[in-house]
């Protein structure tokens, strides 16, 4: 969010008013002191003119909660649309009871969904899953760590996989100074440490061979590192059985200019692989 307003070269100030808050409270959500409410959300992304999917991403489709602050509404603002106190707004969301069935239509207009999405969404926040066509592809890595454990599962880094003390190794090799323990990368793959210095980021980088945006910030550059994970996990899958097939297949997930960039790979790895059997 912080990066975001910045490219628009706006103050903090100008932003809290755009939104209905003060300057200072939008410094305490961009250090992390605060969040800021979920029905604000929209506003934010609307002031800053950014995709609110991109600016706030969330994982899987949405229940009961995230439609409502989507819709840019606070519980008061939804109850007052179904003409009630805010307990069936409220139950609803927290799973503890259902919404009685003349507020399904109501609620589903003013959130901008049909009520077969409504109702869907009232059994997520019940803890029934319910699935789409994309919600059994895993997420893509979004911290530090989840990005190290991503890369040890599915980049080419050898047969076995770099333990935290050789990634530590590796990094300070690039670094000026030490700049990681093995412990440190431990506590960043386990989730304990969330925060990376540049030179720990850059260092990771060139330890897994990927580009250094890969480790950058995720609210300036989550759709191309989403594109570049989805497409070594593509890659990975690659056998030598497989090669012939997989360059002239599709994929919904990735761009034309990835699927390009795959298919130059894949005919590189016949080549290569071509020339192992020869000399077999």
């Amino acid at each position: 969010m912080r990066a975001v307003r910045r490219r628009r070269d706006m103050h903090q100030r100008q932003l809290g008013e755009l939104v209905g808050v003060s300057g200072a409270t939008v410094a305490r959500w961009e250090s992390g002191k605060d969040f800021p409410k979920g029905e604000k959300l929209p506003a934010i992304a609307t002031a800053l003119d950014e995709p609110l999917d991109e600016l706030f991403p969330h994982e899987g489709p949405p229940d009961l909660q995230l439609l409502r602050c989507d819709a840019g509404l606070s519980v008061a603002e939804a109850t007052e649309i179904i003409g009630a106190s805010r307990g069936p707004v409220g139950n609803a969301e927290s799973g503890r009871r259902r919404l009685n069935a003349s507020y399904v239509k109501p609620l589903a207009v003013a959130y901008g969904v049909t009520e077969e999405e409504l109702l869907a969404a009232q059994d997520r926040s019940f803890g029934i899953r319910t699935t789409s066509p994309r919600d059994d592809q895993e997420a893509a890595p979004r911290t530090v760590g989840e990005k190290i454990n991503f890369l040890l599962q599915y980049g080419s880094t050898g047969e076995k996989a770099l333990s935290d003390a050789e990634i530590a190794q590796l990094v300070n090799q690039h670094a000026p100074t030490a700049a990681v323990t093995a412990e440190g990368i431990g506590e960043l793959r386990e989730g304990t440490a969330t925060e990376a210095s540049d030179e720990v980021r850059a260092g990771l980088a060139h330890a897994f061979q990927v580009p250094p945006w890969l480790f950058g910030d995720d609210a300036e550059l989550s759709p191309m590192i989403q594109e570049f994970l989805e497409a070594v996990r593509f890659i990975s899958s690659i056998q030598q059985g497989q090669v012939l097939g997989l360059a002239a297949r599709g994929s919904e997930i990735l761009s034309l200019k990835t699927m390009a960039d795959i298919n130059r790979l894949v005919g590189e790895l016949r080549h290569k692989l071509s020339g192992v059997q020869d000399k077999e």
